[in-house]
């Protein structure tokens, strides 16, 4: 999603009665793309198919929905690339299907690919490898334009009605229960179920991936898998977080983004009621609830393969946390990737494996094939800069949550965390400083400096593992009616990672292509490689949340605060999965502002923590006895990493610096 800039710091088998004659002829023949390792002689779907004779057309379903207010329903263009051999025996095939708002505005992927047409209008590129790959392995591919954009009817909504419906209807259609057309405008009808099985894939990275993950919560029938990348499962935790506004808390200006000219000329309307709908203030109104996926996981028929970045900071590692959490409580089968990078697509930073696995995972849930993958392990995680690990289940299941409570520490050191509750009476207290935010306070850690509180544990004598979502109870009095509250976990220590704050976050694309499928004149399968960009840093923010301390008392409304009160406040920190290794240290900081990704509050508050009734939960691999057994015993030394040096403390609070002004668009889903 277009991002303001931080500071440099399961399935039915296709084809019906005809199944067994489809999957022999789709399991005949290999092409390896460059790459990639070969896969099961048996099992898999092979590419039998003529990417140069696909059938190319353009399909306008009817969405039931009238969001322009023209007085007729609005209309989906959807742009189809299918087998031509299937459609003339008479055989079937699954689709696996992109909604997107940015195929004309911004273009998908790292090199911003829009959609080409004839002169006539009929598609000729896409996109994405997935057409050139997967037709010839007998797939259809349907890249939906979302209601505004492009050249679709209607307005859209940032993640509301509109958005989701229109996408289940292209569900719908290529199931036999809606009606699609061969125009914008006319009554010509055109029918899906002479060629699509009605089993579909929904995939797509950022707000394609929140669509997915919206129509799921749907319920839709015939919708067997989804692929979420890097993708919202809360609309209200994208521009808000408990209450304290993330960023521009204001959606509407991203439906003007995306709108089609045309739409943004008609859809004014439609643009203000989202405005009065979702305040700027935080509370929780009803179009939050339109836009909450996770209240609608029980819902959820299809499979779910989660991709998330675990340093995203614009689609944020809470998403699909709470989403997984939720899935999990529903019994919703689910596979998950955990990178080290940023707001990136796997085709950008592990690329053979991962169009290896999801060839295998669409094989699986929409051909039907028995190929393994459901029994293979739950979780990848990648460890450092392109190493990964596996777990077959996640979190692992000797996880629990242990909590660590933060006690004074030495004149003009950081606090202490650790078992041991503070002694009556202790507090730390801060004033907040917009100016500074994660990496200032990560780097000053180790001294008492005005603008937070830290708290350390000893050197860990062996490695221990957090995975899964933190929380931190603080009890806090401000001496402003308004607060906002930070809250950080860290692992102290040096190590080289994906530099994610940097351009590409963290990847470096290369000038050398490699091909994933078919090409024609025009739509190429080859793209430029990448490789992890990298940097040596003496900490690492591993896990973060925010919340403004005015709903205390109601999580879905904030209230000014009484000056010398005390508040308890529950902050939900962001899940993660991190090994901090033997010689590091682990750190909670809680602060005010973090510069770059929360807003700050009308005022500059002074906070004092209660320590006595403050303590974070952290989920440990093996609970609380990992955390006793690593935190007892001696310590190997780790060095600084060469050149990382702590910038020197501040000396008073920073009340005088004003806010940095950042007005570069952050918005969902932007390939960039």
């Amino acid at each position: 999603m277009p991002m303001r800039k931080r500071r440099t710091r399961g399935a039915r088998l296709p084809y019906g009665t005809l199944a067994l004659a489809a999957a022999a002829a789709l399991l005949a023949g290999a092409v390896t793309p460059a790459g990639a390792r070969p896969g099961p002689a048996v099992g898999e779907s092979r590419p039998v198919h003529s990417y140069a004779d696909a059938v190319r057309e353009s399909v306008w379903v009817d969405t039931g929905l009238d969001g322009d207010g023209d007085g007729r329903a609005d209309r989906v263009a959807v742009d189809i690339v299918r087998p031509r051999e299937p459609a003339a025996a008479g055989r079937k095939v699954p689709v696996i299907m992109d909604a997107s708002p940015y195929y004309a505005c911004c273009g998908r992927g790292n090199e911003s690919q829009k959609k080409t047409y004839d002169a006539d209008g009929r598609p000729v590129g896409l996109p994405l490898f997935y057409d050139n790959y997967f037709v010839p392995r007998g797939y259809a591919f349907a890249a939906v334009d979302l209601a505004g954009t492009n050249r679709s009817d209607g307005c859209d909504d940032v993640g509301g009605r509109s958005d989701v419906l229109s996408a289940k209807a292209v569900v719908d259609w290529l199931n036999g229960r809606a009606r699609g057309y061969t125009s914008r405008t006319g009554d010509t009808p055109a029918d899906a179920t002479a060629w699509s099985t009605g089993n579909v894939g929904m995939i797509g990275k950022s707000w394609d991936g929140t669509v997915a993950n919206g129509v799921a919560a749907t319920g839709v029938e015939g919708l067997r898998t989804i692929v979420p990348i890097g993708a919202i499962s809360s609309w209200y935790d994208y521009f808000h977080s408990q209450g304290a506004p993330l960023y521009d808390a204001n959606p509407t200006w991203l439906s003007d983004y995306v709108n089609s000219p045309a739409a943004r000329a008609r859809c004014g309307a439609v643009q203000d009621r989202v405005a009065a709908a979702t305040p700027y203030s935080g509370d929780w109104t009803a179009a939050w609830d339109e836009r909450d996926h996770v209240r609608d996981a029980a819902k959820v028929k299809a499979s779910v393969f989660v991709v998330h970045g675990q340093q995203d900071l614009n689609v944020r590692a809470n998403h699909f946390g709470q989403w997984w959490d939720a899935l999990a409580a529903h019994g919703v089968e689910r596979k998950i990737w955990l990178s080290q990078a940023g707001h990136v697509d796997p085709f950008d930073f592990r690329r053979a494996d991962w169009v290896r696995t999801l060839h295998r995972w669409f094989d699986h849930h929409l051909l039907g094939l028995d190929n393994g993958i459901d029994r293979e392990p739950m979780a990848d995680i990648e460890r450092a800069p392109d190493r990964w690990t596996t777990d077959r289940h996640w979190p692992p299941r000797d996880t629990s949550a242990t909590t660590l409570r933060p006690a004074p520490g030495p004149a003009g050191g950081p606090g202490v965390l650790g078992r041991a509750p503070a002694a009556p009476g202790s507090t730390a207290a801060f004033t907040d400083d917009p100016s500074l935010g994660e990496l200032d306070w990560a780097a000053r850690v180790d001294s008492r400096t005005p603008e937070k509180a830290g708290f350390v544990t000893r050197p860990l004598s062996r490695p221990l593992r957090v995975s899964g979502g933190s929380t931190v109870t603080v009890t806090a009095t401000p001496s402003t009616p308004t607060a906002h509250l930070s809250a950080v976990l860290v692992d102290l220590g040096p190590g080289t990672i994906r530099d994610y704050a940097a351009a590409g976050e963290g990847i470096t694309t290369l000038p050398e292509r490699t091909c994933w499928g078919a090409s024609t004149a025009g739509d190429s399968a080859c793209y430029k490689e990448t490789r992890a960009r990298t940097t040596e840093v003496a900490h690492t923010v591993i896990s973060r949340g925010w919340a403004d301390l005015g709903t205390w008392a109601d999580p879905r409304a904030g209230r000014p605060l009484t000056p010398g009160r005390p508040y308890t406040l529950t902050l939900k920190l962001a899940a993660t999965d991190h090994v901090v290794p033997a010689g590091h240290r682990l750190a909670l900081i809680v602060a005010g502002t973090d510069e770059g990704l929360l807003d700050p509050p009308s005022s500059t508050p002074t906070v004092t923590l209660d320590l006595t009734r403050t303590w974070a939960r952290v989920p440990f691999a093996g609970g609380s006895g990992a955390f006793t057994r690593a935190t007892s015993g001696p310590a190997p030394t780790v060095p600084l990493p060469p050149r990382v040096t702590p910038p020197p403390a501040v000396s008073a609070p920073a009340t005088a610096v004003p806010p940095v002004a950042v007005t570069v668009p952050r918005l969902p889903g932007a390939a960039r």
